[in-house]
């Protein structure tokens, strides 16, 4: 496969780029891929990939002057750097972040990988936890039908008889 940069080269560098649904792949000889800054790590910003996309312009809105009182990281550092300077950053950026990674991502909550059998049993764990929250608030409003039929469907779900 040749570089879409230059033609003539073997691509050994693969981009891929989602925007609205579309998928953008571009690929890269190695040459090209460090013209472009791809190969190394300080030259290649992710912001300045993302502002092409609008994505950026979130950070700019809402962001503002904004500095880390942690790690004294700006916005205009993420701009150049793509990256983040510590923990703290997520929280004193993270309104203009949020878009960002849910253009990026899935969501923006990181899931991981999880063994099948442990998220069996987060799931449980999460639905048993929401019918309990709902069976609470049943029983302050003095639902109480609503209540009893919710206490037996937590009964049943722990019991087996209902998946």
């Amino acid at each position: 496969m040749n570089c879409d940069v230059c033609q003539q080269k073997d691509a050994t560098v693969f981009l891929t780029q989602i925007v609205g649904g579309k998928m953008q792949k571009v690929n890269l000889c190695e040459a090209c891929s460090k013209e472009k800054g791809v190969n190394d790590p300080t030259g290649f910003a992710l912001a300045d990939l993302l502002h092409g996309m609008g994505a950026a312009q979130d950070i700019d809105r809402t962001a503002g002057g904004l500095k880390c009182p942690v790690c004294g990281f700006t916005q205009g550092d993420f701009k150049k750097t793509g990256r983040l300077g510590c923990s703290a950053c997520y929280d004193v950026f993270s309104e203009g972040l949020e878009s960002i990674l849910k253009n990026m991502h899935k969501g923006s909550e990181h899931v991981g990988k999880a063994p099948e059998g442990f998220v069996k049993t987060r799931r449980f764990d999460a639905r048993i936890k929401n019918l309990q929250t709902n069976l609470d608030s049943a029983v302050k409003a003095e639902e109480y039908e609503k209540a009893a039929d919710l206490r037996d469907q937590i009964r049943r779900i722990e019991t087996g008889q209902e998946v």
